[in-house]
C-alpha cells in the first residue's frame, strides 16, 4: 500500500492520502469501512444547493471581476 501522508505548512501531519485501488481493497477486507463510508454519504440539502447555483451565476454573469488565483493566493499566504 503506498500511502501519502498531508502536511500542514508547519510540517504537522493533517492526512493521508490512499489511492483508489488500495481503498477498494480495504474496504473488501473490512466491511465495516464500507457501512461508514455508506453512512458518510450525504446529499446537499436545498439551501446549499441555492447558495451554490447563486454563485455559479454570479460567476457566469461577471467573469471580469475576478481576481487571479495566484495573486490571491499569495496576499493570503503573506498574511499567515
Amino acid at each position: 500500500m503506498s500511502l501519502q501522508f498531508i502536511n500542514d505548512n508547519k510540517g504537522n501531519t493533517t492526512g493521508v492520502f490512499i489511492p483508489i485501488e488500495d481503498w477498494q481493497a480495504l474496504k473488501s477486507k473490512y466491511t465495516e469501512l464500507m457501512k461508514e463510508e455508506a453512512a458518510n454519504l450525504t446529499e446537499l440539502s436545498t439551501w446549499q444547493k441555492k447558495i451554490i447555483d447563486q454563485r455559479l451565476n454570479d460567476y457566469y454573469s461577471n467573469k471580469s471581476s475576478l481576481d487571479n488565483f495566484d495573486t490571491t493566493l499569495n496576499e493570503i499566504e503573506k498574511g499567515l
